[in-house]
């Protein structure tokens, strides 16, 4: 097996060390090389004899920032994918989105503070996780054998239970030994374990309660690999579409108004980050804030979007999942429900109770997702009735929600 090659680009020496050491800890992915700034990247892109599979690029650096790296890539032609390291901060949170205008696949946020040594492992999940995801898809399309990001998924959760048992014992090391044979979460790989690839489930036939009703809503759940993938949706939607849409997109808090203010900027409808309270328009579309829940409430006067600070939900606040749940019970037939590209399970199990419930599904298919995993346990679980590429989701969307408008 081989490994998924990693440049690293930040001005910061600290920021280059902390995040060299979460890859060089992590099986399946290497080191490519370092740089210091936009200009130094593109001299070793051009220079060293090994090339990435994936980039992480800081935005602010001296000499050439990221934004300017981003635009030198575009005019060469450089297709290697690039996730950006962001600010949290607001002026951060417009930055991040110019960059993923300008062809960024996605971004992890930065560790602020003093202590950003001991914040890095916060953010290291993501880090992880977005490498394994569009490293690993550029590796397998340019000929490398390189693990799933499944795997990468097995390793993060078997070192948090690792760190788990070591704080429950009242260990001060962070770095772990081996857990005994009990302590061993179920179902997990260890790290040194032989890659076994996933084999998929048969799947199950759900019978609907109902027939599909007149759709009234339409629900969205969608993670890694979702900021481009919402933009080339929405940019091509349909502009006289009459259903509110309601999406779930795992992002952090401070960078979901910025988001759905830069898909505004390129959709037909309007789109904006979901307020509490306010009521479900037509032809709207209400991005999740970070760290919210969004739920529908049914009202006499019309149905509302509520936030909730409810725990997180297969790991995640937003949860697919828990907005799908609320929508099979309010809408029941009249909704269609989406999911589309992301790691794990988050909306599947729900997404087959919307389809229980007589409610119109769709998922993305394999080929077309940076991560085929939200997508793959849908259709497995029987919840999702047709499976569409990326480049046909919108006018997928378009169509069945058009066919089957309400009066």
């Amino acid at each position: 097996m081989e490994n998924i090659s990693v440049a690293i680009c930040d001005d910061s020496a600290l920021m280059r060390n902390l995040i060299g050491r979460i890859i060089e800890e992590t099986e399946g992915l290497s080191i490519c090389f370092k740089a210091q700034n936009g200009q130094d990247l593109l001299d070793k892109l051009s220079s060293e004899k090994e090339k990435p599979d994936v980039i992480l690029l800081d935005i602010e650096m001296p000499v050439m920032t990221g934004v300017q790296f981003l635009q030198e890539r575009r005019s060469r032609g450089i297709n290697v994918p690039v996730i950006v390291i962001s600010s949290i901060a607001t002026e951060g949170a417009a930055v991040t989105m110019q960059c993923l205008s300008l062809g960024a696949s996605d971004f992890v946020t930065k560790p602020g503070g003093t202590s950003v040594s001991l914040k890095i492992g916060d953010v290291s999940r993501d880090i992880v996780e977005n490498i394994a995801s569009y490293g690993g898809r550029y590796a397998r399309r340019h000929g490398k054998n390189v693990y799933d990001p499944e795997f990468f998924d097995h390793q993060l959760k078997l070192k948090e239970a690792e760190k788990f048992v070591q704080e429950k014992k009242g260990s001060d090391s962070l770095k772990s030994t081996s857990l005994a044979a009990s302590e061993k979460p179920e179902n997990k790989l260890p790290p040194s374990a032989m890659w076994r690839p996933y084999k998929p489930k048969e799947k199950v036939d759900i019978k609907p309660l109902r027939d599909g009703g007149k759709i009234e809503v339409i629900a969205i759940g969608i993670s890694t690999g979702g900021p481009n993938a919402l933009r080339d949706v929405f940019k091509a939607i349909d502009a006289e579409l009459k259903q509110p849409v309601l999406v779930v997109q795992h992002m952090p808090a401070g960078f979901t108004k910025e988001f759905a203010a830069s898909l505004n900027s390129i959709c037909p409808l309007t789109v904006t980050e979901a307020v509490d309270g306010e009521l479900i328009l037509n032809g709207h579309v209400y991005i999740a804030p970070g760290n919210k829940h969004i739920l529908v409430e049914h009202h006499a006067t019309g149905n509302i979007i509520k936030l909730s600070d409810a725990e997180q939900r297969n790991g995640h606040r937003p949860s697919a999942d828990v907005l799908f749940e609320s929508v099979a019970k309010v809408y029941q037939n009249r909704a269609l429900g989406v999911i589309m590209t992301g790691m794990g399970r988050d909306g599947a199990a729900e997404l087959a109770e919307m389809r229980k419930q007589g409610a119109w599904t769709l998922g993305q298919d394999q080929d077309s997702s940076i991560v085929y995993g939200m997508p793959r346990v849908a259709w497995e679980l029987g919840g999702v009735q047709k499976q569409v590429p990326l480049q046909s989701m919108a006018a997928e969307i378009s169509a069945i929600a058009k066919e089957h408008l309400y009066n």
